[in-house]
């Protein structure tokens, strides 16, 4: 159990929500992960059970369905299912769609898609990422071109998130190619629109359970009225959103560094070398000492960075260094505590396999280490 003792950046009652959630995980995902795992995705009816126990968009406000809660609601959410070494689809939803809605959708947009995004009975995508344009969204090709009362939507998307299971995408489309960055809007496609196809489930090294796919826009027409803000905007949305998203990835990457390390600090108490248990090797202790020294520093920053966001002051360049720093601190603390299993880390059978394999992708999505730095040193 992810221990809490020490944090500031939550109240009483942010921690008899983390009771609840740790509950429903027991009883509700738990028991039906491993299948998740072989099927490579979660089955559509857990999206409505997370709707009835209002784990779903949290922040969204009570006049459209939601519960009005903070940010820190998504965190514990987030550390949480990040604990168990995995990444929730329904997090996206949670943490990432929802803010274009909230931020940039009109009255009526909010009105009709909000209710059954916090219910289940709508699972949304965002897709930024094409085969020739990753980090760099300048260099999107996908177009949605004015036609009379439509946009027309042509091009295609790789490695979108919940690709398979999406009724509503945000596709990030050139409405005019002439502005490079100034020329980006973002367009609502519903998946059952003539023309719209989805990919393949990707094949990835980890995360099975989380559905990742190609999407074709063959001519697909939409309204005018289903582009999400302002025409052209789109790029300035997307910069606005990803500080978010970014700190989103830092707090899961931080819980699962939290249970990397529990996982080996168990391990070696109780296996046997050489006469003696592997935590009596100097070695051993150090390199925990070493682990345990990184992760405490890391929940002071994880809840200074989560206040500092609540209150509404957290910087791009703030938000990009949260994602490198924890991501690249998890992978090393995953990979540490696989070591200290030897052998057995190896295999499947141990959950320090599971998460050291689910952590690679951590220093690549929201945005690579590279580009992280860039952004860094950019601000400076």
């Amino acid at each position: 159990m992810l221990s809490t003792e020490g944090r500031r950046a939550y109240t009483a009652d942010h921690e008899t929500f983390r009771y609840q959630v740790r509950k429903f995980i027991d009883r509700e995902f738990l028991p039906k992960f491993d299948q998740w795992e072989r099927q490579g995705q979660i089955d559509r009816e857990f999206w409505r059970v997370c709707g009835e126990a209002g784990l779903l968009c949290p922040t969204v406000p009570e006049a459209y369905g939601g519960l009005g809660l903070d940010y820190r609601y998504n965190a514990i959410i987030g550390e949480e299912f990040g604990y168990l070494g995995t990444v929730s689809s329904t997090a996206l939803q949670s943490d990432i769609t929802v803010s274009y809605f909230l931020n940039y959708a009109t009255e009526e947009q909010k009105k009709r898609y909000l209710p059954g995004m916090i219910s289940g009975e709508l699972v949304t995508a965002i897709a930024m990422t094409e085969p020739g344009a990753g980090s760099d969204l300048q260099g999107i090709r996908t177009t949605a071109r004015r036609a009379g009362t439509d946009y027309v939507v042509n091009g295609s998307k790789t490695y979108i998130s919940n690709g398979q299971t999406a009724d509503l995408v945000i596709v990030v489309a050139k409405t005019d190619t002439q502005l490079a960055a100034r020329g980006i809007s973002l367009i609502l496609v519903e998946t059952d629109r003539p023309g719209f196809a989805r990919g393949r489930n990707l094949d990835k090294i980890g995360l099975y359970s989380a559905d990742t796919s190609e999407l074709f826009f063959d001519d697909v027409r939409v309204p005018i009225s289903n582009c999400l803000g302002h025409e052209n905007a789109g790029f300035g949305y997307l910069m606005g959103q990803l500080a978010q998203e970014r700190l989103s990835i830092a707090i899961a990457g931080q819980a699962a560094a939290q249970r990397a390390f529990d996982e080996a600090l168990t391990y070696v108490k109780g296996r046997k070398a050489f006469g003696k248990t592997v935590f009596d090797f100097q070695n051993t202790r150090f390199v925990l000492a070493d682990l345990k020294a990184k992760l405490q520093v890391g929940w002071a920053h994880i809840d200074w960075a989560l206040l500092r966001h609540v209150e509404g002051k957290l910087t791009a360049a703030e938000a990009a260094a949260a994602k490198y720093w924890h991501t690249e601190t998890q992978w090393q603390i995953v990979d540490a505590a696989l070591q200290l299993h030897g052998g057995a880390g190896y295999m499947s059978e141990f959950v320090i396999s599971r998460l050291w394999r689910d952590a690679r992708v951590q220093r690549i999505y929201g945005g690579t280490s590279e580009i992280m730095r860039e952004i860094v040193g950019r601000a400076l």
